[in-house]
């Protein structure tokens, strides 16, 4: 695992995009998550999010995790160009012939990987504790802790992204194909699901669409893109004006969609190396 690791240092090390978005993402990560603490516009109105309650146990674990998971793109970059250049400039094949499997290769962006995420999970767990014990209105033990499992939703759903990518990455070769596959099949995620909602609530009215819209279980969430999406959700209904406003927000933990993630994952991994052991590279 040494010599993986020390081989993608030294990959990394010299490749100039890596650096940029790796400092990026967690330059905008950090900003992102104390964005509570000044007065943004909103439509001529002034709005400050921690008076709407984002750093408050236990909604803060549910505010910050979404907000940073929309920044996981900057990290994919790293991810795809990492790859993609591994096969534009032949050091794939070069790796080979010096000995490197396709086992370890895929070993190697695994651990790259993981470590990211693992990196990214942990500066949002200690950023949120600041914050959280800083700004909250209650710091009880069971308030804080109650909703730390999205902690853990963050993991596996920038986990399987990153494995996501990977998978077009060496599927495709080229950055350009990736993104532009990976926008396909998103727009194409969405336009699934939205004929099938309307299916399902086709001829309801009232209270009983919004039940089904809610509480009824959607084929198209175990889709890869619609089931990273669903283990953390919009947290905007828990905002103290829209409390004012009367609105509800309703969570059930997101089983299926975690199961899905994570048979996602195998198949991306298992996929990659597939791709790699039947192309003649």
């Amino acid at each position: 695992m040494i010599k993986l690791l020390k081989l993608e240092y030294y990959k990394n090390l010299n490749y100039k995009p890596f650096k940029i978005f790796t400092a990026l993402y967690f330059a905008i990560l950090i900003a992102l998550l104390f964005i509570g603490l000044v007065d943004l516009n909103l439509f001529g109105n002034p709005i400050n999010l921690k008076e709407q309650g984002i750093y408050n146990f236990p909604e803060i674990w549910n505010f910050t995790t979404w907000i940073v998971a929309l920044l996981k793109i900057f990290l994919g970059l790293i991810i795809v160009f990492s790859i993609s250049q591994e096969f534009s400039n032949r050091m794939f094949k070069q790796n080979t012939i010096d000995g490197l499997s396709r086992k370890e290769f895929i070993s190697s962006k695994l651990l790259t990987i993981t470590i990211f995420t693992i990196i990214s999970t942990v500066v949002v767990f200690a950023i949120t504790m600041f914050l959280g014990y800083q700004y909250s209105t209650t710091t009880e033990s069971e308030m804080v802790f109650k909703e730390i499992f999205f902690i853990g939703n963050y993991f596996v759903k920038l986990f399987t992204f990153f494995c996501f990518l990977m998978f077009l990455s060496i599927l495709l070769r080229k950055s350009v194909f990736v993104f532009l596959a990976f926008f396909v099949l998103w727009i194409g995620e969405g336009v699934l699901t939205v004929i099938e909602k309307f299916t399902k609530v086709q001829g309801l009215q009232g209270p009983q669409r919004e039940h089904v819209l809610q509480n009824d279980f959607f084929l198209t969430h175990l889709l890869p893109l619609e089931s990273m999406s669903n283990l953390i959700p919009n947290p905007m209904m828990r905002l103290n004006l829209a409390k004012m406003m009367g609105l509800k927000y309703e969570f059930h933990y997101p089983t299926e969609s975690m199961i899905a993630c994570l048979v996602w994952c195998v198949i991306f991994i298992l996929g990659s190396y597939w791709i790699l052991r039947k192309r003649d590279w």
